[in-house]
């Protein structure tokens, strides 16, 4: 049931919106750090290069933080790169906002809640824009500093998609 509220109710007579590719510009995506501040991608990657890691279901957590936690280890100290966990939230969920944040702020240590930016309502687009396929799968996306897609990703944490990410994030911090 949980899963089913985290993922939203289908929008009634929503039109179909273009996935993100390579070399698009990411369209604005409005939402709240866990801080309460308010947070709008791409601005809030500050001119850095930056990774999305979208969350549909309250089970994609997983591999979302997985994701999450080899970046961390690898580019959390660069100020040339940030990252975002982004879990979108949508259907009857939208109702629970102070529970969810509430818990998620206290299973997210202080210095890490300006890195968590929860999304309510609208996110059947965005399930669009990333193919959504798989409710466990993260969905990635990284941007330059522009706001430019640099490489996306949907599905499980693997080396190979790891090493994939990895280069391109190398790549954008040399362009800066």
């Amino acid at each position: 049931m949980l899963s089913f509220l985290l993922g939203g109710l289908s929008a009634i007579g929503a039109g179909a919106v273009p996935a993100i590719t390579i070399g698009d510009t990411l369209p604005t995506l409005r939402g709240e750090f866990l801080t309460g501040r308010s947070a709008v991608l791409p601005e809030a990657a500050s001119g850095r290069v930056a990774l999305l890691l979208l969350g549909f279901t309250y089970d994609s957590r997983f591999e979302v933080e997985e994701w999450a936690k080899k970046f961390r280890a690898q580019f959390g100290k660069n100020p040339k790169v940030t990252f975002f966990e982004v879990p979108m939230i949508g259907g009857m969920a939208v109702l629970g906002k102070w529970f969810i944040d509430s818990g998620m702020r206290r299973g997210t240590p202080k210095a890490d809640q300006e890195n968590v930016i929860t999304v309510y309502g609208g996110i059947d687009v965005w399930k669009q824009r990333v193919g959504f396929r798989d409710p466990k799968a993260a969905y990635l996306v990284l941007i330059d500093p522009n706001g430019k897609v640099l490489w996306k990703y949907a599905g499980a944490f693997g080396d190979v998609a790891y090493q994939e990410l990895s280069a391109e994030v190398m790549k954008g911090i040399k362009a800066q």
